[in-house]
């Protein structure tokens, strides 16, 4: 797995000046970010807006510290790449994903510190790069207040815990649903640093990587991560995981025994 780039490395990026290159297209949505981030995320690849990716998410965010998002690009063949970003967030992208064996899809909860676009952008074998997204109303704050195990005091008794469940799919894909117990601090909470998963990996009983991913402190409280990832009726799935503190988390998974699910959501 690939170890990210640390929150301030994003941010110097975000602040240095923009190197010369193709403009990235006009932003539908009128993000006061898009360009800084278009840059920062997609360098001069080619880039356009396109609806094929799918993102979806409720218009309004009920609660800021866990908002649902799910980015579905599998009606696009070629799929590499996949970011989850949110361009007012003072920590913008939340997800990196590379599906090697596994659909272009995922789907996970992340924190909203206001009223902000949230976009999938997808990169395909060519090089390019397909964006789409939508804006979301948020009361805010989500990125700044302190994770509800802190506040509890119990983060530490449950930390590293996994949970993970496998379901064969018509398609010959299984769903994996993933939550890990971790308080994925922001470092934005007065006396709290950052302290967050980094790295996710989907491996099959052969050793075979699945998918990976970089994951950043925008990412809810207690990740819960859901992938399609190629296998079998008799699979076997292994997770590893790392966090900024260099601390190791592993967990065996084994499929349901029940009848294939629908190809859908």
């Amino acid at each position: 797995m690939r170890r990210p780039k640390s929150l301030w490395v994003a941010l110097m990026l975000m602040l240095a000046p923009a190197s010369v290159g193709a403009m990235p297209p006009a932003d539908p949505l009128g993000s006061p970010m898009w360009t800084a981030h278009a840059r920062t995320q997609f360098g001069d690849d080619p880039v356009r807006f396109d609806p094929r990716v799918i993102v979806s998410f409720p218009m309004v965010a009920e609660n800021q510290r866990a908002f649902p998002v799910v980015i579905d690009a599998r009606g696009i063949t070629g799929v590499r790449r996949m970011i989850l970003l949110a361009d007012l967030n003072p920590i913008p992208v939340a997800i990196d994903y590379r599906p090697v064996h596994a659909a272009p899809y995922f789907a996970t909860r992340i924190k909203l510190d206001q009223r902000t676009p949230v976009r999938g952008a997808v990169q395909l074998d060519s090089g390019e790069w397909l964006v789409s997204g939508g804006w979301v109303d948020a009361a805010g704050g989500g990125c700044s207040a302190p994770p509800v195990s802190r506040v509890k005091g119990d983060w530490a008794d449950h930390l590293g815990e996994i949970r993970g469940e496998v379901w064969p799919m018509a398609s010959g894909q299984n769903r994996v649903r993933l939550s890990f117990r971790h308080p994925m601090d922001t470092g934005l909470v007065e006396n709290i640093a950052t302290y967050h998963l980094e790295a996710l990996s989907v491996t099959d009983a052969d050793g075979r990587l699945l998918g990976d991913m970089d994951i950043w402190a925008s990412v809810a409280e207690d990740p819960a991560i859901t992938l399609m990832v190629d296998g079998g009726a008799d699979a076997a799935l292994r997770v590893a995981a790392r966090d900024t503190n260099g601390r190791d988390y592993r967990a065996a998974l084994t499929l349901a025994r029940q009848s294939p699910m629908p190809g859908g959501r």
